[in-house]
């Protein structure tokens, strides 16, 4: 079975930073696109990252960019998303996505060409 579990979420102070994860079950993430989404309280999900490690093509959010990174592992088995100079705002439910194919510039906000989603991890930033 094709599998994404998520890690890494807490409590963090503003300003402070957070590495999220994700792990491949099943499968490799090589030749697929990995995405970030997030869901605020009240809000719709949203985009945040995504990349297509075989390739190196990362796309990030506005709201984002500066200050959040996506990696992976060399075995592609791994995503993380390492989230800096954190503020109140990024406060949500993150979750990851995989799709097989390499990302293109919409990968990162269409959640609709994502096959295979984790389940959610809370990001609480306190002001």
């Amino acid at each position: 079975d094709v599998q994404l579990q998520a890690y890494g979420g807490g409590l963090v102070q503003a300003g402070r930073s957070v590495r999220l994860s994700c792990a491949a079950s099943g499968f490799t993430f090589d030749d697929y696109t990995v995405g970030w989404f997030r869901q605020a309280p009240g809000k719709e999900r949203e985009g945040v990252s995504c990349i297509s490690s075989s390739v190196g093509r990362t796309y990030f959010a506005d709201s984002v960019k500066g200050r959040f990174t996506i990696s992976s592992d060399n075995a592609k088995t791994w995503v993380y998303l390492q989230m800096n100079r954190l503020i109140p705002e990024d406060t949500a439910v993150y979750y990851c996505a995989a799709r097989p194919g390499l990302a293109i510039a919409t990968s990162v906000r269409n959640q609709n060409e994502y096959d295979y989603w984790g389940q959610g991890t809370l990001v609480t930033v306190s002001s």
